[in-house]
């Protein structure tokens, strides 16, 4: 009677058994659109459609953007080593007003009558994902200070130059060297802190995404964009500019006005597949 051989497979079981494979997460997916360069202006005129729908809104806002400017001119005129700590107050401070507006817009898209106060809790249920990427933008504005005294240390040998002074050396057509590379250290941490923040935030209040996936989700809208989302950042630098004088009160219009504006480009910028086809502001 011969013997069962031991090393025969069990009954049932395949040879060589398929190693398991997890299925890829199920979740909203998003796609991002390609722009036009009309695209801006219509941001800008569906956000002035939403400042003119809620108005009293817009002007707290307003005046808290303003606010910020005076204190802001008043550390730098007379005491200029304490503006970068300011900045970095703003930063912690600007992105919460920010998501208010986006609120405001989000329930005029909605059709529901925006609410002062509800804009201004609209993030606390957000408050982890808003922490991280606000700490991320003040990273990148610490770097930015570091990058600046830098050049200022490279071109001005006798130490940090007064308010006074930087005005002079900015103005100086002897400094047009100095000038050209502040600009390019500036623009370069500028444009890496609009790619990151361009419709990070409106997507964090939309969404309730973590802030990497946000920012990434920037980034991608960013570069795969890259000479409409130029035109749109030349645009909000020249209105906030122009918003700067005198004496920053254009800031109590434009600064609601863009921070609607903003909400728009994201709508028009990501669309969720989820949500189908019709639900995208820019088509």
């Amino acid at each position: 009677m011969s013997e069962t051989s031991h090393d025969s497979p069990r009954e049932g079981l395949p040879l060589n058994p398929t190693p398991y494979v997890p299925p890829p997460p199920v979740g909203p997916r998003r796609e991002i659109l390609a722009l036009r360069f009309s695209d801006p202006f219509r941001w800008l005129a569906r956000g002035w459609k939403d400042l003119t729908c809620a108005k009293g809104v817009g002007l707290f806002y307003g005046v808290c953007f303003w606010a910020m400017a005076l204190l802001l001119w008043a550390v730098f005129s007379k005491l200029p080593e304490y503006t970068m700590s300011l900045i970095s107050g703003c930063l912690l401070v600007g992105p919460f007003l920010a998501m208010g507006l986006y609120e405001v817009s989000r329930r005029c898209e909605q059709r529901l009558q925006p609410d002062l106060i509800y804009s201004l809790t609209c993030w606390d249920q957000r408050i982890g994902s808003m922490g991280m990427l606000v700490l991320v933008l003040i990273v990148l504005e610490l770097l930015w200070g570091r990058a600046s005294l830098v050049v200022f240390a490279v071109f001005f040998n006798t130490g940090m130059p007064s308010t006074a002074g930087v005005l002079q050396a900015v103005f100086n057509p002897e400094n047009l060297e100095f000038v050209a590379v502040y600009l390019v250290v500036g623009g370069a941490f500028a444009g890496l802190v609009f790619a990151t923040s361009v419709v990070s935030i409106p997507m964090i209040l939309d969404r309730d995404t973590d802030a990497i996936s946000a920012s990434i989700t920037s980034l991608q809208v960013f570069f795969a964009n890259l000479p409409v989302l130029l035109l749109w950042g030349a645009i909000i630098s020249v209105l906030v500019i122009l918003a700067l004088l005198p004496w920053g009160a254009g800031l109590l219009l434009v600064g609601p006005w863009l921070g609607h504006a903003t909400w728009h480009a994201y709508r028009g910028s990501v669309r969720w597949l989820d949500e189908g086809k019709t639900e995208s502001a820019s088509v």
